[in-house]
Formats: C-alpha cells, structure tokens, sequence
C-alpha cells in the first residue's frame, strides 16, 4: 500500500482536487440561471477558498464567514467559525490548500501549461511569504473590525477588493448570466477581474503564487502544520541528505530539515522523491516504525 501510494500520490491528489470542486459546486442550476444556492448548506463552511457567491456553491467560505461575523455591527465571536478553523487545521493543516482548495486546483492546472520558463519562488521569496499574514490581519480582521459606517457594519474588505476565488467562481458566472448585474457593472468589477488576470497570468509562471504570498487562509492553516495529523516525518537515520525532497517540493521546502513548514501544502512529491523513503504522514511514519522495531 505504501509502494502504491508513493506511486501514485499525484495522481490521487488530482483526482481528490477533482471531485471536491466538482461537489462543493455542484449546484447546476445555479451556474444556468445566474443565481447563487440560498439553501441550508451556505450555513455550513467548506475548508477551501470556495467563494459564498459562487452559483454552484453549496457551502461558504471560511475566511467570508469570519468577515461577515467581524464586519457586523454586534462584533460576536462566532465559535463555530473559531471551532472550524480549529478542527479543520488540527485534522489537516495545509491538506485543505493541497488536495480541497478549488483555487489551488486552478492554479495547479494553469502551471502544467506550456509557458516561459518557469520559477517556483519570486525573487525575494523569504519575505514575500508574509504577505498573506499582513492580508490576514489587515483584511479579514482589522479592517472589517474598526472600518464600519454609520450603523456600525463593515465591509468584506478580502472578499470585495482582492479575492481572486470569488471573481472567477462567483463574479464572472454570475454576470454572464444575469441580465440585471450586467448593467450594474463598474469600477469594482474592473478592479477585481484586473486583480483576477494579473494572479492567473502570474500562475503560468510562478508556482501557486497566490497561495505563496497572498492568501490568509493558508496563513491560517499553516499554522496547524506542526501539529497537524497529517504532519509529516523524517526518519533521520535513514535520509542521505540528498536533498531530492527540497528539488521536488514545489514550494521549495528543505523538507528534510523542515518537514512541517507553514509554507508545505502536503502535495506527497516529496515522498515520491525520496530514494530511501524517508519521508511520512506521521500516521504511516508509527506503521513504519512498528514494523522495523517487529523485524
């Protein structure tokens, strides 16, 4: 089994990618009639940066869901948007951006496609990745707290004026078939679809750069990383310090003395790199110890 999954991980990752999309979004009639799914799922938040707004969407957004409970003029804890960033990153960590992100599937998609030579960091790279947590504090908390009008209610300020998600799942669908939202369109719509163009555009070239540098939802779950379930292991006695993990890694980890960096999406080309399988999801890394201390 742990031949086959070494084997085979980037295939299953796909296909994973896949089938999440297609279900998360797969309210049809919404994408035909250019209105967004109002039934009781929009209650409940999906892992990925799945736009609210999206007509096919069944769920919402985690990162709009806190927004809209900090943005609001009562200013409430929502425990239930704190409880599922707590669960969803001490189960997966970084999994949800890998394998359950329709934005991270889209970007995945557009890297494959023949372009200039490609990178997978920007020039200053180290400093770059704090971004989304300056985006993270500045746009979905402060912002949305202190930025109100005169009846004390706040702006999506992620959500209206940067989200790249929300304008290609949610924004384009909707306009395209809504007669109404067409004649409305305005300085807003052109700012969003340039921010949109500019992040799809940079996606041929650079690896994942969204995720990289700008969204606060990996922020979020990189923080779970290290402590994470699905956390990752090197069984140090048996690395050669070859380094073929940190070429493979897209994100350019040196997962050999980093295996859970807040930077890790848990992609698995690591573990497919690794001549001496060393590498682990910690749950496989106890199976694996077991088995070396019973032989």
């Amino acid at each position: 089994m742990g031949k086959f999954f070494k084997k085979s991980i980037s295939k299953i990752r796909l296909a994973v990618q896949l089938i999440f999309t297609a279900l998360t979004n797969g309210y049809i009639v919404g994408f035909l009639q250019g209105k967004i799914y109002q039934g009781p799922g929009k209650k409940i938040c999906l892992p990925g940066l799945n736009c609210y707004s999206c007509p096919g969407a069944l769920g919402a957004c985690p990162i709009g869901s806190l927004q809209a409970v900090i943005g609001s003029p009562k200013h409430n804890l929502s425990f239930y948007v704190v409880g599922f960033f707590l669960f969803t990153g001490a189960l997966f960590g970084r999994v949800v951006c890998g394998f359950l992100c329709p934005f991270g599937l889209v970007q995945d998609l557009l890297y494959k496609i023949p372009f200039i030579k490609k990178r997978k960091n920007m020039p200053g790279h180290k400093v770059l990745v704090w971004i989304k947590y300056v985006i993270l504090a500045l746009f979905v908390i402060i912002l949305p707290m202190f930025a109100v009008n005169a009846f004390g209610i706040s702006e999506p300020w992620f959500c209206k004026y940067i989200c790249p998600s929300g304008t290609l799942l949610g924004g384009i669908p909707l306009i395209a078939t809504n007669e109404g939202l067409q004649q409305a369109l305005g300085g807003l719509f052109i700012w969003k679809v340039s921010v949109l163009a500019i992040i799809l555009l940079w996606s041929l070239w650079v690896y994942r750069p969204f995720c990289k540098y700008l969204c606060p939802l990996g922020a979020v779950y990189g923080w779970f990383n290290p402590i994470a379930l699905s956390r990752f292991r090197v069984e140090k006695e048996d690395c050669i310090d070859c380094k073929k993990c940190k070429s493979a890694c897209p994100m350019d980890i040196p997962v050999y003395d980093k295996p859970n960096s807040a930077e890790c999406i848990r992609c698995g080309k690591c573990v497919q790199a690794c001549p001496t399988e060393c590498i682990h999801v910690a749950i496989m890394a106890k199976n694996n110890l077991k088995e070396k201390k019973e032989s």
